[in-house]
């Protein structure tokens, strides 16, 4: 079988990764809350980002690619319609891959609540973003 991805949405969906973590981890919205939790101190973050942010951008782009491929695959088996395909399979990616094992480990290293579930609820708009992109820019 020859998986057809759209690589322009597999673009966007990795730069929505990023807008989305920018937002989500912004002082305003969670980030204060989050660096509390992570017990990260931010004039040591604003130094040392660099690395961290090109890893996210490489791991952005392998679930945004790894997502639109087994989209393909979901609307195949399925022949439903495409958008619905992709962002059921996001959803269950999510609680399946991303949350079980934030979950587990964070749970494992002791971890503060908030902790997990700001993380666990980044990854779930991040990776229903992405499903959403990658289902409407289907052709």
């Amino acid at each position: 079988m020859d998986v057809q991805l759209n690589w322009w949405a597999v673009l966007l969906a990795t730069a929505s990764s990023m807008v989305v973590g920018m937002v989500w981890y912004a002082r305003p919205v969670f980030g204060n809350t989050w660096m509390k939790a992570a017990g990260l101190d931010p004039k040591k973050m604003n130094s040392s980002a660099t690395m961290p942010i090109m890893l996210a951008l490489v791991m952005s782009f392998l679930t945004a690619f790894v997502l639109a491929h087994m989209s393909f695959l979901a609307n195949h088996f399925y022949h439903g319609s495409f958008f619905h395909d992709a962002v059921t399979t996001a959803f269950w990616v999510w609680l399946g891959f991303a949350m079980a094992t934030l979950v587990t480990h964070y749970s494992f290293e002791n971890k503060p609540a908030v902790l997990i579930w700001l993380n666990v609820g980044n990854r779930f708009v991040t990776i229903m973003v992405m499903g959403l992109i990658i289902g409407w820019l289907h052709p």
